[in-house]
């Protein structure tokens, strides 16, 4: 049994105060601000935020792989996340390691299984087509059915190698095997990104999808790409995967000066871009969405709504009664910050999002 505590007088994204109760790992009430009850009160005095849990789509939390690899709770709950996806650092082959180390740590984790059973062991490992073994995906994926949301296929020229976009075909396979949905990161060419866009159905996600790369998704004109907007209409879905090299200010102004909007919102973060950026934490990466002029409801909703919902865990992305207590307490400070891009452009923005703490399965802990 865990004590009874209060969120006193936090604000949701459309403004309105209220009191979060929570006891035995659940939200149990929420009510007027000010009139909740319980053994502690912790009173944000209407300056802090309160969102459902922030959910990161696109993380690397397999600290043995070098440079795509870091420590979950580092990149969870100590930056205001309290589910990670990791994107495919393992495969096959390592995927039982990374579930035991989620089961020694906060931050709620699932994954995408990468399609080649050596995961990011070394960061061409769709070069050797022999690494893509169905009868050990298909085990891992009977295994940790719980854990696995989808594969991962990075399909750009530093990790194909050779081999063109025929990973991606074997990926389709592998995905018609297990029912579940691809991540294909998408990057340099060859392969021509119209290439990958054809081999993409609904509910797939294309990551990275506002790199500035030559082989990007608006062309050399800024606009869409006609096999973006069909893809778009099969119901592909779109996330950010910030990283060190595939979030470009400029694509992402060419995406919402054509109404490209994103799903979700992604860091794709890693020890080193954690550390050193431009990615650092979550907060940051959300900042320049502010910044480019988006409401602060749908860069939260990013993280949120539209995440639990491509994952078909809607209790993640709400705040309810009855439902295990996920959430993200945040401020929006009235200060100028310097943004950085991945490709090393600077923008000012005048107001940032700071993360300062999070209940993470019923547990209040500050960031």
């Amino acid at each position: 049994m865990t004590a009874r505590f209060v969120l006193r007088n936090v604000k949701t994204t459309d403004g309105n105060a209220a009191d979060i109760v929570v006891e035995n790992r659940k939200i149990v009430d929420i009510a007027p601000p000010g009139t909740g009850t319980g053994e502690k009160i912790f009173d944000f005095e209407n300056n802090v935020y309160v969102s459902s849990g922030w959910i990161d789509m696109h993380v690397h939390a397999f600290p043995e792989f070098d440079p795509y690899g870091d420590d979950i709770d580092e990149i969870g709950y100590k930056l205001g996340v309290t589910t990670i996806i990791d994107a495919g650092s393992t495969g096959a082959d390592r995927i039982h390691d990374l579930v035991n180390n989620s089961k020694r740590s906060k931050t709620n984790l699932f994954a995408f299984l990468n399609i080649s059973r050596i995961g990011l062991r070394q960061i061409d490992e769709l070069s050797d087509l022999a690494l893509l073994n169905e009868e050990a995906l298909l085990k891992a994926v009977t295994e940790y059915k719980d854990v696995i949301v989808g594969l991962k296929a990075r399909i750009s020229k530093s990790v194909v190698g050779p081999n063109g976009v025929e990973p991606l075909k074997i990926a389709r396979k592998f995905s018609k095997a297990t029912d579940l949905p691809l991540m294909v990161h998408i990057g340099s060419g060859p392969p021509d990104i119209n290439d990958v866009l054809d081999l993409l159905e609904e509910n797939d996600v294309i990551t990275h999808f506002l790199n500035g790369k030559a082989n990007n998704l608006f062309g050399e004109s800024g606009k869409p790409l006609p096999k973006l907007l069909k893809a778009i209409e099969r119901g592909v879905h779109l996330d950010v995967g910030h990283g060190n090299a595939s979030f470009s200010f400029r694509t992402a102004e060419q995406a919402k000066e054509h109404g490209i909007h994103f799903d979700t919102i992604s860091t794709d973060i890693y020890r080193k871009n954690r550390l050193h950026g431009p990615v650092y934490n979550m907060a940051n990466v959300l900042t320049k969405f502010l910044y480019l002029g988006y409401s602060l409801k749908e860069v939260i909703d990013a993280v949120t709504v539209n995440a639990a919902k491509w994952l078909n865990k809607p209790a993640l992305g709400r705040i309810q009664t009855g439902d295990i207590a996920n959430l993200t307490l945040f401020t929006i400070e009235n200060e100028p910050i310097a943004l950085l891009d991945s490709e090393g452009e600077e923008r000012i923005a005048e107001q940032r999002i700071v993360a300062k703490g999070v209940v993470i399965n019923g547990e209040y802990i500050e960031c």
